[in-house]
């Protein structure tokens, strides 16, 4: 994700994800995040990612699932 990306607030009906940044840093629900953070977000938990810098992420979703990403707007 390059610097200064934002994503639109979201969550996901069906799967749960496991984040672990290996680049960069990046703020999500009000928390700055660095190289080498995991987070998780569950099932209907809000994200709402700034990326403070170009930040590489690993995200696993249990399970994988297409079209699982809703818009809070």
């Amino acid at each position: 994700h390059k610097k200064g990306e934002k994503w639109d607030k979201h969550y996901h009906k069906k799967s749960k994800e496991i984040n672990l940044i290996i680049k960069g840093k990046m703020k999500i629900q009000r928390k700055v995040l660095n190289k080498g953070d995991i987070f998780t977000l569950e099932k209907y938990e809000i994200a709402d990612p700034i990326f403070l810098t170009t930040t590489h992420i690993v995200c696993v979703k249990i399970p994988a699932s297409k079209n699982d990403r809703f818009v809070v707007e």
